[in-house]
């Protein structure tokens, strides 16, 4: 949950880089980034895993218990908080003749809006899963990512650790068999790394 965090706070940074570059429209560059597409993306897939399978359950397991389930509906506030934001974005990347020239406000609001939600999730939500939860039942959680994302779990990796520690590298990649890890360093990552999700870096 962490190391998904910290990549989505990454992407974050992207972001700002881009939208504010001082040479040609950042929103082109945008527009064709999968870098955006797989922000997208991934964190809807972490969203819906969370709506659709984690708050049940700590609902379900948190019954009785008043102050608790209130947080659950505040986390599931922020998520809907999000999807306007989003939404402009992309209403921005679209628009013709220039946009409205509201794309840096737009990525400042979106890093609010998400950075504020990361931080309660991480100070309140997961010490709370921590102590309801079996492990075996937050793996099951875990396990609806890959499941979910499918055939595209040899782009989802390296996304997920290109900035990672070693550690965190070593202890997420320590869930697959061998022959995944391998693939990982010897052609996944390389390959992600050398599209240059987020385009030109200068």
């Amino acid at each position: 949950m962490l190391v998904f965090h910290d990549a989505l706070r990454r992407d974050l940074e992207q972001l700002a880089r881009v939208a504010a570059r001082t040479t040609g429209d950042p929103r082109d560059i945008l527009r064709i980034s999968v870098g955006w597409a797989d922000f997208k993306a991934y964190l809807h897939v972490h969203h819906t895993s969370e709506d659709e399978m984690l708050w049940p359950l700590l609902r379900e397991e948190l019954a009785g218990r008043p102050d608790e389930l209130l947080l659950l509906d505040a986390m599931e506030a922020e998520h809907a908080a999000l999807d306007p934001v989003l939404k402009a974005v992309d209403a921005e990347l679209a628009a013709p003749d220039g946009g409205s020239g509201r794309l840096g406000d737009l990525v400042d609001s979106l890093t609010l809006v998400l950075g504020g939600h990361l931080k309660h999730e991480e100070a309140e939500t997961l010490p709370l899963i921590a102590d309801t939860l079996t492990q075996e039942q937050f793996l099951a959680f875990g396990a609806t990512h890959p499941h979910k994302i499918g055939a595209g779990v040899p782009r989802y990796l390296p996304w997920l650790l290109t900035g990672a520690t070693e550690e965190d590298t070593v202890n997420v990649l320590a869930l697959l068999p061998e022959e995944p890890r391998k693939l990982y360093y010897d052609a996944w990552q390389p390959a992600y790394v050398a599209q240059a999700p987020w385009g030109p870096q200068d």
